[in-house]
């Protein structure tokens, strides 16, 4: 575009300042670019409007027409300066067309294929179409596939659940609908049935039940969490022993941060074998390259290692000790204090000759002496600090042991 043409100021959106496309308005009167606003409301879950700064009492966006005409006009005039001209938008789905498909869905499984073919359409036009949908009743219609197939005692699920798993799981639905979902009134656990999948699916939906079920349970109540079943550790623990995704591992791990402080949990997780696997997880150098991976490792490791099973597990695993200490000031200041804090579980209520031996042989107490003179945590410090205190008289003969600590414990 020829820099000396004036793009009339009213053609431009608030929020871009590019020249509209969709032109819509919205509650308080001001008109943005659809895109735009709806970025505005939905993905940054803003309620004020950006120029008035008044709330925007209703999220339906007015198009303006009479703007989008003024505009293609202008374009058109100002061709011959390499303007483009503004296609006209598309119109957004309607409520009412998406409300029809469902209906029609429950005739037949012929019809739901085709439904579920059509909605796959309408959520891959644009992220915008998601929020229709969300109003139209789609991600519980989609629940209710998923729950109705994973119950029907089948060794594999077919592709319907499988469609029904991506399309729902793409629709990115807000909190209240997970809630909903969660608190279903049919009677339906979405928890059970996403449990299943992850025990028989396909690799793919295994995936997306297991990204599912960290959304879900990320909305439960605390009751809720803590009554839940013991195979959804067993799939959980098993999803990240068979590595089936980047994405689904961390998911994995996001759910076991999430539950493992509640109720009896810790258990249930130390039960279902979680130690090992995440150790075995430490051990390999594509899950370390990505730091949000071994910090949320770290916090799992510390929440177990605070009850007697957890600790006995963790030292039953021959390279516990060797991996956690590894991970200090390796990682960020979150694995190193997390770190740390396993280590002094383990040292206060587990030590034994062998064990502090076997701590200071793997270079704990040179980390641990390391953490007190780099740039690190106040509390990771103190943490450090106890642990060396603990047992200054076992590990005396150290060369890294400070020596006020050795004056401070005689032998």
């Amino acid at each position: 575009m020829d820099e000396e043409i004036e793009i009339p100021s009213f053609f431009l959106c608030p929020i871009s300042l590019e020249i509209m496309k969709d032109p819509v308005i919205v509650s308080t009167g001001i008109t943005y670019d659809r895109e735009s606003i709806e970025k505005w409301l939905f993905s940054g879950k803003q309620k004020l409007c950006p120029v008035t700064k008044q709330d925007i009492s209703d999220a339906d966006l007015t198009p303006n027409h009479t703007l989008r005409r003024l505009i293609q006009s202008w374009c058109t005039l100002n061709a011959s300066y390499g303007v483009e001209r503004i296609p006209t938008p598309r119109p957004p789905i309607c409520k009412s067309e998406i409300e029809k498909l469902v209906k029609d869905s429950a005739s037949s499984h012929q019809n739901q294929v085709k439904c579920l073919k059509r909605l796959r359409q309408i959520v891959s036009e644009n992220a915008t179409n998601n929020r229709y949908l969300e109003a139209a009743g789609v991600p519980e219609f989609l629940a209710d596939i998923v729950s109705n197939d994973s119950d029907n005692g089948c060794d594999s699920l077919g592709s319907l659940t499988d469609e029904a798993l991506n399309l729902l799981y793409h629709l990115e639905t807000s909190e209240t609908v997970l809630k909903n979902l969660l608190n279903n009134k049919k009677g339906n656990d979405i928890v059970k049935s996403l449990t299943k999948i992850m025990q028989r699916g396909i690799y793919e939906s295994r995936a997306y039940a297991t990204l599912l079920l960290k959304n879900i349970l990320e909305v439960a109540d605390p009751m809720q969490i803590i009554t839940l079943k013991t195979e959804v550790f067993t799939e959980v623990v098993q999803i990240l022993d068979d590595r089936i995704s980047h994405k689904a591992t961390k998911a994995a791990m996001h759910i076991l941060v999430n539950i493992c402080p509640w109720g009896r949990n810790r258990h249930r997780a130390v039960d279902a074998g979680v130690i090992s696997v995440i150790i075995e997880l430490l051990m390999d150098e594509s899950f370390s390259s990505d730091r949000k991976g071994p910090e949320m490792a770290m916090v799992v490791l510390d929440l177990l290692c605070q009850c007697a099973e957890g600790r006995a597990e963790f030292l039953s695993h021959g390279a516990a000790i060797a991996v956690v200490c590894k991970k200090i000031l390796r990682v960020s200041q979150t694995a190193s204090d997390r770190a740390v804090r396993v280590l002094l579980s383990v040292g206060r209520f587990c030590a034994t000759p062998a064990l502090l031996n076997e701590m200071l042989q793997l270079g704990v107490v040179a980390k641990l002496c390391l953490v007190l003179q780099v740039s690190c945590g106040s509390k990771t410090k103190e943490k450090a600090k106890e642990l060396l205190k603990l047992h200054a008289r076992v590990w005396k003969d150290s060369p890294c042991l400070p020596r006020n600590m050795i004056l401070a414990y005689p032998s």
